[in-house]
């Protein structure tokens, strides 16, 4: 059952998926579509799960879900990624890929293989202070605190 995100305590658990290209407005707004329809329909062992999305700079694909209501299982976190995968082939981008990193240069958002970050860092093209996107935070309340952050405030910081 999906509800606003503003809605879901911040304890709720969060998937983040970012995408290796800018999407569309037009693609964005199809996925939103698609993204509300995937979570009233999305439940765990028959329960309904109590879930919402964010969607960020044209890049990032964010799903939350209220543990207290009902808790995410395998089975529909298994669901969730398929419908994720769905999104990869209809739109030909690489959400599931762990090995990337997103971060600001400017205004503008950067996407690199760790590898390419690595030797950045290294050539100091970006340094401890280039915000990053730290995609491993698991809650709401993480995501509000901790997600766009100096590298030197998330696991990046290992490069600098």
């Amino acid at each position: 059952m999906y509800v606003p995100f503003e809605n879901l305590p911040e304890e709720s658990r969060i998937w983040i998926y970012q995408s290796n290209r800018k999407f569309s407005d037009a693609e964005f707004s199809e996925i939103e579509t698609d993204l509300q329809a995937f979570l009233n329909e999305w439940a765990a062992h028959g329960t309904s799960l109590e879930s919402s999305y964010l969607l960020k700079y044209n890049r990032f694909i964010i799903i939350a879900v209220n543990q207290d209501v009902q808790a995410a299982t395998g089975c529909s976190i298994d669901s969730s990624v398929e419908f994720i995968q769905s999104l990869e082939k209809k739109y030909n981008v690489d959400l599931l890929d762990k090995m990337n990193v997103t971060f600001k240069l400017g205004d503008h958002i950067a996407h690199k293989s760790l590898i390419v970050f690595k030797k950045m860092a290294k050539d100091k093209a970006v340094t401890e202070n280039t915000i990053v996107f730290n995609n491993l935070v698991n809650n709401i309340e993480e995501f509000n605190e901790s997600w766009e952050v100096p590298a030197m405030d998330s696991w990046h910081s290992r490069f600098f």
